[in-house]
């Protein structure tokens, strides 16, 4: 993957080359490209048939978002029950000072 220069960023995603221009710092827009990259040839080595790139595309996109969906549900539980327990804790304390008073 070259760089070329402060807001391009050439990357080889399933054999195309694409340059992208993006404000987000160079490494990381490699990362995401090697990362669509691995999975569009996780996808493709699951089929037992060649496919065509936008099909492996697709399919590699809706397995990202997948993942994306259940980080997203797993966070979410992870905020409510640091929220549940935050609350908890906020009625103790409110209990014991009311109690001082």
């Amino acid at each position: 993957m070259e760089e070329l220069n402060d807001n391009l960023v050439r990357v080889n995603i399933y054999g195309q080359e694409y340059t992208v221009k993006s404000k987000a710092d160079r490494a990381y827009i490699i990362s995401v490209a090697n990362y669509v990259n691995e999975k569009m040839e996780e996808v493709e080595t699951s089929l037992q048939t060649v496919q065509t790139p936008i099909r492996v595309a697709i399919l590699a996109a809706m397995n990202i978002t997948d993942e994306l969906f259940t980080a997203n549900q797993e966070k979410d539980k992870i905020v409510s029950s640091v929220e549940e327990k935050a609350g908890f804790l906020i009625d103790i304390i409110d209990e014991k000072l009311n109690q001082e008073i």
